[in-house]
């Protein structure tokens, strides 16, 4: 790799595998505006057009719209490998095409999904960073190798916490070295939050995440029942969609949600942004999530000043430190979820402290101001531009 040379202007292609928004979009959304804030052109290759394109926009980055494959879980046999052979010979010819006429300074790939962006740049000697949103140890190694081997292609990865890094460097040691370690930047409440008081009527909790096995959300429904078969007045209030391919799983919940045990208790409001509202309604926020790479949802409440139940799993352990900023519980435990809940619910000062301490720790350690300097120093430094990172967009 060589420096930009003084005067030319630096242009991020960042590649993202669509244009749904999930929490890893949500955060590039924070990248490109670091990007845009040191004077870079940006443009984000995307394949479709959904409702994150304008989002895009406003953060000043333009988009272009490329075919390109992306991996996915039901590509895992012969006629999915198959097709996904065919279809990344394509997306391979569409990507250097597009890279050969950019001629992009940078690319910024967002996720491991879409492996090919790492071949087309290297083909065009052009220095290539992947953000890793997703890593999980539980995948059987093969599927691992398959996922992680491709970094090999990029020179820096982006890894959103420590169990991920750990996960990564496990599976395809030689990554170490070109990994570092930036933890998510998670937007505050536009208005201060205020502490959660409990009022006449039920005592309500909010789950936040998408719908999917993953996510633990049947847990915290169980949760909900077994709290209130022994007495306690409780609703629950999901906030999320489904994953495509999922609608299967939001309807098993909308089943066990019209039980008798639970009738009337959940409510299914869909995605919602801004999810504050949301929050604020609630006494305490339950991230049931088995595999959560980091979880986003926990520091969200945490900024809203709301106790967080939280399964002790992966990124939950490094945003909850249990005791002092939540409560951490066996993941997949319903029993102990409830338990956790109903002491949350019934000692108030424990509540209100912990929700303090971590906000307060939410606010130091997941600031959208250290996200965006620290991506930007990275890519600067990969850029090998002077020192600040500045160059701008004159030609």
């Amino acid at each position: 790799m060589t420096a930009v040379r003084p005067g030319r202007s630096v242009t991020v292609l960042v590649a993202n595998p669509s244009s749904d928004i999930y929490g890893s979009d949500l955060q590039m959304l924070e990248s490109i505006t670091a990007m845009v804030e040191r004077g870079w052109k940006v443009v984000v290759v995307t394949p479709d057009d959904g409702p994150l394109v304008a989002l895009i926009e406003e953060r000043g980055a333009e988009v272009l719209r490329v075919d390109c494959a992306v991996v996915r879980r039901e590509y895992a046999s012969p006629s999915g490998l198959w097709r996904l052979v065919r279809e990344s010979f394509s997306s391979l010819r569409n990507l250097l095409r597009v890279l050969r006429t950019l001629r992009p300074t940078l690319v910024y790939t967002n996720t491991i999904t879409i492996p090919w962006w790492f071949v087309a740049a290297r083909l065009c000697r052009i220095p290539v960073v992947c953000h890793v949103h997703e890593a999980e140890a539980e995948d059987p190694l093969p599927v691992r190798l398959v996922l992680y081997g491709p970094l090999l292609l990029a020179h820096r990865l982006i890894v959103i916490s420590r169990p991920s890094m750990e996960t990564v460097c496990a599976t395809v040691p030689r990554l170490r070295r070109r990994a570092t370690m930036i933890f998510n930047g998670v937007r505050e409440p536009t208005e201060p939050p205020r502490p959660a008081v409990a009022g006449p009527g039920p005592r309500r909790l909010v789950v936040l995440g998408r719908l999917s096995p993953r996510k633990g959300t049947d847990v915290a429904l169980e949760a909900v029942a077994l709290l209130r078969r022994s007495g306690r007045d409780v609703t629950l209030d999901v906030c999320g969609s489904t994953f495509p391919g999922y609608e299967w799983f939001e309807e098993q919940l909308r089943r066990r949600a019209a039980e008798s045990d639970l009738d009337g208790a959940v409510d299914f409001s869909g995605y919602i942004s801004p999810i504050w509202p949301a929050i604020e309604r609630a006494e305490v926020s339950v991230a049931p999530s088995l595999r959560e790479p980091f979880g986003n949802a926990v520091v969200e409440a945490q900024l809203a000043q709301r106790p967080v139940v939280a399964a002790a799993a992966m990124g939950h352990l490094e945003t909850v430190i249990d005791g002092e900023t939540g409560l951490l519980v066996t993941p997949g435990d319903a029993q102990a979820t409830a338990d956790a809940i109903a002491r949350l619910l019934d000692d108030g000062d424990l509540a209100a402290r912990i929700a303090e301490t971590a906000r307060r720790t939410a606010e130091e350690r997941f600031s959208l101001t250290r996200y965006r300097r620290e991506v930007a120093d990275l890519l600067a430094a990969v850029m090998k531009l002077p020192a600040g990172g500045s160059e701008g967009r004159s030609a």
